[in-house]
């Protein structure tokens, strides 16, 4: 059986992937029944298919604020940008968000592909401005880089949401920690909702806080599932 999110000969969390290019191209049918055709390479997350995880998401996420401002978080080659963007309509803005130099290059030229470039921001996470509030963030984040790391990456994007009335939409795999990442988010202080389940990974809709959370401290207390290895 493959493992939810297969290793890769180079982590697609690293800057400047050092694997050589291949390019290929994939394809994604939303659920509204539009078909996204998609430009992949070597060295970025799930290249040989969009990865089951993000299907899942777009599945039984929640519905897309029309006109908002989205942020996609590890973007990749873009499937999910491209899905908010042509779901949030024309005068929805999509941050994509990436470590990853080649993915951030793949998903410009996906979003461009697709017709909707004009509204979708690529960028790095040091390029994100500071006081930027969003509507709706989306994710099927990097679980492979850590626990703590992974926590740290939450917390930014989850306080940017706007409040009240900001929601994030994230898929992780029971396997990898989906349900002790859903006590954990609840007892930050942002109310989160398991939207479905599907061949084993939790699509969770987290809301955006409405008071002070707890401390950070919290994030650093043991859990009795198993840490997932890079």
């Amino acid at each position: 059986m493959p493992s939810p999110q297969p290793d890769r000969p180079d982590h697609y969390f690293t800057a400047d992937p050092g694997a050589a290019s291949s390019p290929a191209t994939v394809e994604l049918i939303l659920s509204e029944g539009r078909l996204v055709t998609l430009a992949t390479d070597a060295g970025v997350f799930s290249g040989d298919r969009v990865d089951p995880g993000t299907r899942a998401l777009l599945a039984d996420g929640p519905p897309v604020t029309e006109g908002g401002v989205l942020v996609d978080v590890g973007c990749g080659y873009g499937p999910i940008t491209v899905a908010l963007a042509l779901r949030g309509g024309p005068d929805a803005t999509v941050w994509a968000v990436d470590v990853n130099e080649r993915a951030r290059d793949l998903c410009r030229a996906n979003a461009d592909a697709n017709g909707v470039g004009g509204q979708v921001r690529v960028v790095a996470p040091d390029e994100v401005p500071e006081d930027l509030v969003v509507d709706q963030v989306w994710s099927n984040p990097p679980i492979r880089v850590g626990k703590a790391a992974l926590h740290d990456l939450l917390r930014r994007w989850l306080d940017a949401l706007r409040s009240p009335g900001g929601q994030a939409a994230l898929v992780v795999h029971k396997h990898l920690g989906a349900d002790s990442l859903e006590r954990w988010l609840g007892a930050e202080g942002w109310p989160t909702e398991r939207l479905a389940s599907r061949a084993g990974y939790r699509v969770l809709a987290v809301a955006a806080a409405t008071s002070t959370r707890p401390s950070t401290a919290s994030s650093n207390s043991p859990t009795n599932d198993p840490e997932p290895s890079a």
